[in-house]
């Protein structure tokens, strides 16, 4: 899952090819840096768009079950933040810019201190402190691998990955530059470390009755 960096570098420096493969990868960098600022020309509001390791790509539609449980967590965390007038809340298109990719997470969290600062014309934002992907076919390689790696190098304290088929939320917290699984489940509470009072029923993110009941405790929450 994780790529270790530095065993990387010292196999690369004692290679009699390292500066061939330094040369190598600034020249492709060079190129990827170009297209990248191609990619912010070219992208649009209503596309949902990515950079990543140098390729653009562009999402396909989601299913039902995957908008529903997207939606439903995005209502869970914009109710409690407005309650407690704290943070921002990104959903579906706004786009984090990393050291090398650029993402639009299907939800992601900037906590007061990390927000204090944005503008509303703002497009590109830095590392969030809280992101939330569901899961498609078509994503899920990326969202446990590539992405983990890169939200964990970035200081992103706490991710959850939704399974909307199953009816599962996974919980990772960040440690020492990995992510850690917390929790999975299907039932019970999940209590989030980043976003102060979200401490939900997992079945809230995909049952409407019981997003509903949820959605009414926390108003009711003095």
């Amino acid at each position: 899952m994780y790529l270790d960096v530095n065993e990387i570098f010292d196999e690369a420096k004692n290679s009699p090819n390292a500066m061939i493969l330094y040369n190598l990868l600034k020249s492709h960098l060079v190129e990827e840096n170009q297209k990248r600022e191609a990619f912010y020309q070219m992208v649009k509001e209503d596309q949902k768009a990515e950079f990543i390791n140098g390729e653009i790509i562009i999402h396909s539609p989601v299913k039902l079950r995957h908008a529903e449980a997207s939606l439903n967590l995005a209502t869970l965390i914009n109710v409690l933040i407005g309650k407690n007038q704290g943070g921002v809340l990104g959903h579906e298109k706004l786009m984090i810019r990393l050291t090398r990719n650029d993402y639009e997470p299907d939800l992601c969290f900037f906590m007061k201190e990390t927000a204090k600062d944005f503008k509303q014309d703002q497009m590109l934002f830095p590392a969030p402190d809280f992101v939330a992907e569901v899961l498609s076919p078509s994503t899920e390689n990326t969202d446990r691998t590539i992405k983990m790696t890169d939200y964990a190098q970035h200081g992103i304290r706490e991710y959850w990955i939704v399974d909307a088929e199953a009816g599962i939320v996974e919980q990772y917290l960040l440690k020492d530059e990995k992510y850690i699984l917390q929790q999975k489940s299907a039932s019970g509470n999940i209590k989030s470390v980043v976003i102060d009072g979200l401490d939900i029923p997992v079945q809230a993110v995909f049952d409407k009755t019981v997003h509903s009941e949820a959605i009414r405790k926390i108003i009711a929450i003095d």
